[in-house]
């Protein structure tokens, strides 16, 4: 081949060549195969009352073309949405790439029959692929129509609660619940399985009415279903109103001078007065102290470990009641109040603690101004504390009997002289320790509906 008859060659081949990349390019760019990105939240295993769904899409290609939401229960298919996007500007380069919409499904307004039910989201792009239909995206979900609350009734009848005190319910609830407990206005209470010797469904929840409950709280047993019902029950009860006294503390600076090294740890300001520094710590780390406490006893086992009635501390005196309203004094002026949230004990220094009930320990440290603190947890909310100790014999995960010995008093945190600070809390809320040192308290208030479980009676 000549020199000039290749060169036209070469001419003509390249337009061929240019050619055959523009329609490869064409054919790439209109056939796509990328589909649509879809995303759809939130997508839940059971529906009970109206849920809004996010649905998000995104096609940087070729753009969006059509959307179609539906459902269907049985051979039946319902059209939620169904939208369709103009192709607008040579190759779409105008069309809608990202798309986001709300919608929602309510069973009650749809009348949706309970059982199972799909939802179906489809999108679809402008690619010319799939005989000019386009990449689909396709989400099937199926969730489980489920409307109808759960069944929650009392058992035990007689619930005679004293502010400040504790009650139990026993109860039933159906099949379907997965949660259930007790309100005491905003305060919940959760109940527990009543044990292997219980009928199935058979709960049981210990609650406590704090002492600065009103006289007409709003109590209701609560459960709710695996989707979400929620269902409550009201039952016969009595509030017992009680009075609580106001105690009034004298604060001298010898008593700053003694306790406040204690509280070095706490890192206080030197620059601070000694009284400045006392209502910080009686303030600021009492709280601190508190929600210590409570996190310490709000996974309790859900078992009972307690058995008979509780013990008091041998040959002691009550030196503080339980809710005494404190007012405290300094050179004759009122500088502070605050609720004590126990029971003050006192008999010979170092005296040595027991175990006022069976349990495991949850706490044994130092905590603030209740000073080295033993917390035993007895089961299904319930739990004991015992502060101010001199010395802690337990650790954390040591299991106790009734009578085994915590450690010995003393005068650790904000004491005023060595004694036992003994508090019980229910669900992490302070009750009155004088109900359970009570015999015929425990029998008339827990054994006889503890009892109603093992003989299986309603």
């Amino acid at each position: 081949m000549t020199r000039n008859k290749k060169i036209v060659y070469y001419l003509t081949l390249i337009p061929l060549i240019l050619i055959i990349i523009l329609f490869s390019w064409l054919f790439t760019v209109i056939f796509e195969g990328e589909q649509p990105s879809v995303t759809v939240s939130p997508l839940p295993q059971y529906l009970s009352q109206k849920q809004v769904f996010q649905l998000d899409i995104e096609d940087t290609k070729r753009g969006i073309r059509a959307l179609k939401v539906s459902y269907s229960q049985g051979s039946s298919e319902v059209i939620l949405l169904e939208m369709r996007f103009p192709f607008e500007g040579l190759m779409n380069e105008n069309g809608i790439r990202k798309f986001n919409k709300t919608f929602e499904l309510d069973p009650v307004q749809l009348r949706l029959a309970q059982g199972r039910l799909d939802l179906t989201i489809q999108v679809w792009d402008y690619s010319r692929r799939n005989g000019g239909d386009g990449n689909m995206h396709l989400i099937k979900h199926s969730m489980i129509i489920d409307s109808i609350p759960p069944a929650v009734r009392a058992l035990s009848r007689m619930h005679n609660v004293n502010i400040g005190g504790t009650g139990l319910v026993i109860y039933s609830t159906s099949s379907d619940t997965v949660e259930s407990g007790l309100y005491v206005n905003n305060l919940f209470f959760k109940g527990f399985p009543a044990g292997a010797e219980a009928k199935d469904g058979t709960s049981l929840v210990y609650f406590a009415l704090p002492f600065d409950t009103g006289t007409d709280p709003e109590i209701y047993l609560w459960a709710k279903d695996r989707a979400g019902n929620t269902a409550r029950a009201t039952f016969y009860y009595k509030i017992l109103p009680k009075k609580f006294r106001n105690d009034k503390l004298n604060l001298s600076d010898s008593f700053f001078k003694r306790v406040l090294p204690y509280f070095d740890y706490f890192g206080l300001d030197p620059a601070l007065s000694d009284k400045d520094k006392y209502l910080k710590i009686n303030r600021e780390l009492r709280v601190k102290d508190n929600n210590t406490i409570y996190e310490a006893v709000k996974n309790t086992s859900p078992v009972k470990l307690w058995d008979d009635v509780w013990l008091r501390m041998k040959n002691a005196g009550e030196m503080a009641k339980f809710a005494d309203h404190r007012s405290y004094f300094y050179n004759g002026e009122k500088i502070d109040e605050q609720f004590h949230m126990g029971i003050d004990l006192a008999s010979l220094a170092n005296s040595p603690i027991e175990a006022a009930n069976s349990g495991t320990v949850i706490l044994a440290e130092r905590n603030g101004i209740y000073g080295l603190t033993v917390i035993l947890d007895h089961g299904q909310g319930i739990a004991s504390l015992y502060g101010h100790l001199d010395s802690i014999d337990v650790k954390v995960g040591d299991t106790v009997k009734r009578g085994d010995v915590l450690g010995v008093s003393g005068q650790t945190g904000l004491a005023g002289g060595d004694h036992l600070h003994f508090s019980v809390l229910v669900h992490g809320i302070f009750v009155n320790p004088v109900e359970w040192w009570d015999p015929h308290w425990i029998k008339d208030n827990v054994t006889l509906k503890l009892d109603l479980i093992k003989e299986g009676q309603r």
